[in-house]
């Protein structure tokens, strides 16, 4: 059994792809966190769990609005304005969620000990991506150490382990890969801003249109500006 942590994303849409060449049996976790786009990335992830057939037994939606309490993110804050134009220097944006992944990779591992996954799939990227530190690969390799540390399938020796099979593609190697897999890119989402039609000028709208572009693929879903 595997478990998917399933944000309805091109690149939780390849994780899960890959997963279910491997797990005759997925589990699928999503999270609402008060982000501008919840209701498309919510109505995504039930697309792309109908598409590979997982159950609702085996679906969790949990929601930890908490975070847009907390703010600190565009995502969250609608006082602050989601960045444009694409990354133009090595800071971390506004649109990085204070310890989001921290978050809710504690929520997965937890619900893994009491259904007996033991592998987690998650879709970070490193090298092509908005530079978020909860994104780097020593982050994934700290973060398994704490989980066989602080579980008890760790402390039986059967631990779990957050897997991260594409944090070193660049997005579009992650393209390639996903059609090779015949991914469902169309049920995907990536836009920060909106819900209806894809902005085309956020980080990752540009992000995703350029790397459909060098994949030499045509990205199947609506843009406001293209």
């Amino acid at each position: 059994m595997g478990m998917v942590l399933v944000s309805g994303g091109m690149d939780s849409l390849v994780c899960a792809a890959i997963a279910a060449k491997i797990h005759p049996q997925l589990y699928f976790l999503h999270l609402n966190y008060g982000q501008l786009t919840e209701s498309k990335e919510l109505w995504c992830f039930q697309q792309i769990a109908d598409h590979y057939a997982v159950p609702d037994a085996r679906r969790k939606i949990i929601d930890i609005s908490f975070l847009k309490e907390i703010g600190g993110s565009s995502l969250t804050d609608q006082r602050l304005e989601v960045r444009t134009g694409g990354v133009v220097d090595s800071s971390i944006p506004n649109s990085y969620v204070p310890f989001r992944n921290t978050i809710i990779l504690s929520l997965a591992v937890a619900w893994a000990e009491v259904v007996g996954v033991r592998k987690i799939y998650i879709g970070a990227v490193h090298e092509d991506s908005s530079g978020y530190p909860d994104c780097r690969p020593s982050y994934y390799r700290a973060l398994n150490t704490l989980i066989t540390e602080g579980t008890k399938a760790g402390s039986e020796g059967s631990g779990i382990e957050v897997i991260t099979p594409v944090i070193d593609h660049s997005k579009d190697k992650i393209v390639k890969r996903g059609m090779e897999l015949s991914a469902p890119f169309h049920l995907s989402w990536s836009c920060y801003k909106s819900g209806d039609f894809a902005c085309g000028v956020c980080d990752s709208c540009l992000l995703r249109l350029r790397a459909f572009a060098r994949a030499g693929v045509k990205d199947p879903i609506k843009y406001r500006v293209y």
